[in-house]
């Protein structure tokens, strides 16, 4: 059983590391400490800087739907939120690409003013959400030509 150290001859190896390694070691493990900081204030900065946009967007005669934007930042599962607000309002909500190409929640009706409270209020999984970033638009289709 030669493998197996008695704490002597381990207190004697340790010894034998020399200070400057140990100092190199503590000065590494600070440096990425640092990093890990510096990058976790900078996503908190990213994160308190984007938007949710919430837009009322007029289909045909008096028929809306409404498209949320931006909760994805928020680190909000799409699926799970589209889920959520189809059975809040008992209506039919998807997770589908917007004109940029960015993910958006559209959920079928006007139901922008209840989303914007269930923000403020923080319901179920939108906890997370500042209610200061909340921003409400609404989008009328142009009519064609004509009487």
């Amino acid at each position: 059983m030669a493998d197996t150290m008695c704490p002597e001859a381990l207190q004697a190896k340790i010894g034998t590391l020399s200070l400057e390694a140990q100092e190199k070691l503590e000065k590494d493990t600070a440096k990425k400490e640092a990093k890990a900081e510096a990058k976790a204030e900078t996503a908190l900065k990213k994160k308190m800087a984007s938007q949710i946009t919430i837009k009322r967007i007029e289909r045909n005669k008096r028929k809306h739907v409404t498209a949320i934007h931006g909760l994805e930042n928020f680190d909000v599962d799409l699926k799970k939120a589209a889920k959520f607000f189809a059975q809040k309002f008992a209506t039919g909500a998807s997770v589908t690409k917007n004109q940029q190409g960015l993910d958006e929640i559209v959920v079928q009706g006007d139901v922008s003013g209840e989303i914007v409270e269930m923000i403020e209020d923080g319901v179920g999984l939108l906890k997370g959400v500042p209610k200061d970033n909340v921003v409400e638009v609404e989008e009328k289709t142009k009519k064609k030509g004509g009487d």
